[in-house]
């Protein structure tokens, strides 16, 4: 089982096969991930314990435990945990190509490599 550690908590691989991967992704207190898109795939995510707070494309809600959203191909998406507990989802990726060198970073709070929006294509 694949996993990863990132500065704001932690991903683990589920289950993988051709067009589709699931994950369980745990994001610390106060923490988020950076502003991306994908090109090759979409996102559903399902919140499991805590409280998300979603950004997608211009739209920014709250998500709490037992309710989902979904990401579609191609959208400026971010995900924050606002709350006090470790936000827990399950995200299931479908698409033609689901590696981790599909995402586009618009804005990251730990300095990751950011792009030149400029040259997008």
């Amino acid at each position: 089982m694949e996993r990863g550690e990132r500065p704001w908590g932690t991903y683990t691989v589920l289950d993988e096969n051709t067009g589709y991967k699931i994950k369980r992704i745990e994001v610390q207190p106060g923490q988020r991930l950076s502003l991306q898109m994908h090109h090759h795939r979409s996102e559903h995510w399902i919140v499991v314990s805590g409280t998300a707070k979603v950004t997608c494309g211009e739209l920014i809600k709250i998500i709490n435990v037992n309710e989902s959203t979904f990401i579609p191909i191609g959208t400026n998406h971010r995900l924050e945990n606002p709350g006090v507990i470790p936000l827990v989802i399950i995200e299931v990726q479908s698409g033609e190509y689901l590696g981790e060198d599909d995402i586009v970073r618009f804005q990251d709070d730990y300095h990751r490599v950011e792009i030149d929006v400029d040259k997008i294509v």
